[in-house]
């Protein structure tokens, strides 16, 4: 088989690899999208599982450089369920035509990089190749599943399912149904089933501090206010700290007296969105123990209130900081009102095994079910990388590289030794909403790969298939892309400043897959850069004004 040329290989077709293939297209450049998937989407594509919502209000979980798209097309809820994300970027891609670049069902098997040809060469497991002079993995935070290692997982005669891979022809009514997992993804698909199974059982290690989402429909004055204030909503968001478009708080919980405080934990409980309760209420809750258990015993209180049987009530007040990622939902500790639904502790009776017939817990209980449902989440960020065979110069893996020292980058984009590998959310990107941050991404790397066909010298609008080099020894002349490389101190230097940011935040203390603790025996590391969205685009426009500080002189190669 023919191998096939191109000038950027974009992996991945969700939102990243999707504005990277418009981006880069754009730019006169010669780009392919390839993806595992059946669909363009991504995370959307294999989170169907009922309930599957984003946590973005819908006015914003989109992308903000089509305006005419922004004013028209339609959402009509406050937060958009998974289907609808789903049909917004199958709408995007075919409004941009698109999808005649993206080769679906055609997953990355490996990519090394070779000094000789100065490219990237990507095998697929249906055995295509692609020889490119960019190599651009879109690979998302969350795309390698989790699954807990259970004995007995084998032997189960009913349906075993995870979350990220939820068969479309799986009817739960009337069924008997374990959900393991109660994080964003167990919340939302344990108060949507509730309603429709037989029983429920939820298998719970950690309770979670969970607000309401907010949502509802869509009035049209709301939606009329939104269109005209386009332009100031995607100012604010791209320069506040989590770009979710509300202001971030600047009071300390204790700068105001006990009134005023719980005033305003109910006003934003009644608001609604987990990150505006987190960080729109007061400044410190993620900083300031004090703060942060005056917030969780409100939400404790109100758990308390809602919930009427003291038992369950029990078992799901959590007890840890409230320093994970912020959950909302649409009435999750209402279903534990129904009498069809339980919750059993994983803290106080451990799965011991899983049986033919259900859930075995240490208290000697087979807890008999038709379906088992892992809401366990994922290998987050640097799963999505590691789970392939990456090799950069002299055959380095990238694998090894990061199992030694920890999933390290140059803002979250480059690696040293891994030139022209230029990554959408990577490992130490901001901790943020995505789509702004995949926006900013994306548009540093395509301004970086123009710059350095600039500083190369190519004719405007020629692919850098019109670039050359000399060998010095044979005076041969080839084609060769600049190559763009993050250098080993400024990798190290943003490993620095994104451990400084942290080190006074509630997250680092918390069980949690922000920093690779849900996965058992992986490496406790920075994965995130926290100085928020405004101040890495900041950082972003010094890098570029400084001649891309940090990166290897972009005419080299």
């Amino acid at each position: 088989m023919v191998a096939q040329q191109l000038d950027a290989l974009v992996v991945g077709a969700g939102y990243g690899g999707i504005y990277a293939l418009k981006k880069l297209s754009d730019q006169g450049l010669h780009v392919k999208v390839i993806d595992a998937a059946g669909g363009v989407g991504g995370t959307w594509y294999w989170n169907r599982y009922p309930g599957a919502m984003s946590d973005t209000e819908s006015y914003i979980y989109r992308y903000s450089w089509d305006v005419e798209d922004l004013q028209n097309y339609p959402w009509k809820r406050h937060y958009l369920q998974s289907a609808d994300i789903l049909a917004y970027l199958n709408h995007v891609v075919d409004r941009h035509n698109l999808r005649q670049h993206v080769q679906l069902e055609t997953e990355m098997k490996s990519a090394r990089w070779s000094e000789s040809e100065t490219q990237w060469i990507v095998e697929t497991a249906n055995g295509d190749t692609f020889h490119t002079r960019y190599f651009i993995p879109a690979l998302g935070l969350l795309s390698k599943k989790n699954y807990p290692d259970i004995p007995g997982l084998g032997s189960f005669n009913g349906v075993l399912c995870h979350t990220a891979a939820w068969p479309e022809s799986l009817d739960l009514s009337g069924k008997r149904v374990g959900v393991i997992g109660n994080g964003s993804t167990g919340v939302q698909v344990i108060t949507a089933i509730a309603k429709d199974v037989k029983q429920l059982l939820c298998f719970q290690r950690n309770p979670q501090y969970s607000v309401p989402s907010g949502d509802r429909p869509v009035e049209p004055d709301y939606r009329k206010q939104v269109n005209e204030r386009y332009d100031k909503i995607w100012d604010q968001v791209k320069n506040s700290i989590f770009a979710f478009g509300f202001e971030e708080s600047t009071t300390p919980a204790f700068s105001v007296s006990e009134d005023e405080r719980q005033r305003v934990f109910e006003e934003y409980w009644r608001k609604g969105n987990g990150f505006r309760f987190m960080f729109g209420t007061f400044s410190d809750i993620t900083v300031d123990e004090q703060a942060n258990v005056a917030a969780s015993d409100f939400i404790r209180s109100k758990i308390r209130t809602i919930v009427k049987d003291q038992e369950k009530a029990r078992k799901l007040l959590p007890h840890e900081r409230y320093a994970r990622r912020p959950l909302c939902d649409a009435g999750y500790y209402d279903q534990f009102n129904r009498a069809n639904v339980d919750i059993i502790s994983l803290r106080e009776t451990p799965i011991s095994e899983i049986t033919a017939t259900g859930i075995k817990t240490s208290d000697g209980t087979v807890h008999e079910l038709d379906v088992i449902v892992f809401a366990t989440g994922f290998d987050a960020v640097d799963g999505s990388y590691t789970r392939v065979a990456i090799k950069g110069r002299n055959g380095e893996s990238l694998k090894d590289r990061w199992d030694a020292g920890g999933p390290t980058s140059y803002l979250g984009v480059s690696v040293p030794n891994f030139p022209n590998m230029l990554m959408i959310t990577g490992p130490m990107g901001p901790f943020t909403n995505l789509p702004p941050t995949i926006e900013t991404q994306v548009e540093f790397i395509a301004d970086t790969i123009a710059a350095a066909k600039r500083l190369r010298g190519a004719p405007e609008g020629e692919n850098s298939h019109g670039l050359h080099k000399t060998d010095s020894v044979t005076g041969n002349t080839e084609r060769a892309a600049p190559l763009i490389e993050a250098t080993e101190k400024a990798e190290e230097e943003w490993t620095k400043l994104c451990d400084e940011i942290s080190t006074e935040s509630l997250f680092r203390k918390a069980d949690s897959w922000i920093f690779g603790k849900n996965v058992p025996g992986k490496k406790v590391v920075i994965m995130f850069y926290f100085g928020g969205l405004g101040n890495y685009r900041k950082y972003l426009k010094e890098i570029v004004k400084d001649g891309h500080r940090g990166f290897r002189p972009l005419i080299d190669g």
